[in-house]
């Protein structure tokens, strides 16, 4: 029976230990999920308030382009009615030498509608300045917030697969974790137009390390 117990109880203590172990491993593996849930929440209260804001941005957008679209036909009009004034001012001046009465009144309302045109032209300038000022703010918006999915989604991949903070991974390695994008080929820099893609957009880099747009890199930074 002597003989017997300390192999009980060390058979005791390794059931102990194996049961220890187990649920420390399904304690971090809890953490790990925790962590990552409160990073879903987290970015998706920022993809949130991004997305409000590029709403307002996008509404803005929808009328300066409405008033652009305005500066054009008013362009058109200023340059017709140069036309005309200047075909006014050629009538009036072969009128005075053949001795006929000038068309006074005709010319001065035309050069009148020519300066309410222009005064309309110049104000429609600045507002096409404030337009593309705001379409660039909008992609600034979108942009850094493509970069911030990103990072998230790196961090998330590192947490998860014990990687080193000097560790790179790629487009594929981070796709499970763009939260509603799904996929990095639905990420990318709105600056960069029609023929934009992740490749071509965003540079993933290190886990140490912020992601970059490779579009523009003065004003698309994560800070």
């Amino acid at each position: 029976m002597k003989a017997i117990l300390p192999w009980c109880v060390a058979l005791v203590l390794a059931v102990g230990l194996v049961v220890l172990y187990t649920g420390t491993k399904s304690k971090e593996k809890e953490l790990a999920a925790l962590r990552q849930a409160n990073q879903e929440l987290s970015s998706a209260r920022a993809e949130n308030d991004e997305l409000k804001k590029i709403q307002v941005q996008v509404q803005e957008l929808t009328r300066l382009r409405k008033e652009n679209e305005e500066l054009h036909r008013l362009r058109n009009e200023v340059h017709q009615l140069r036309d005309e004034k200047r075909q006014v001012s050629k009538t009036g001046q072969a009128a005075q030498s053949s001795g006929a009465p000038a068309k006074t009144d005709t010319t001065a309302q035309a050069q009148a509608q020519l300066q309410q045109l222009l005064a309309e032209n110049q104000r429609l300038r600045a507002e096409n300045q404030q337009f593309q000022q705001v379409q660039a703010n909008v992609q600034v918006n979108a942009c850094l917030n493509n970069l911030r999915q990103i990072d998230s989604a790196k961090q998330q991949w590192a947490l998860e697969t014990r990687q080193a903070t000097n560790a790179t991974p790629v487009q594929s390695d981070i796709d499970p974790y763009l939260g509603r994008s799904g996929n990095a080929s639905n990420v990318v820099c709105p600056a960069g137009g029609l023929t934009a893609d992740f490749g071509s957009s965003y540079n993933i880099n290190s886990i140490s390390t912020a992601p970059t747009c490779k579009i523009v890199s003065s004003t698309h930074v994560l800070q």
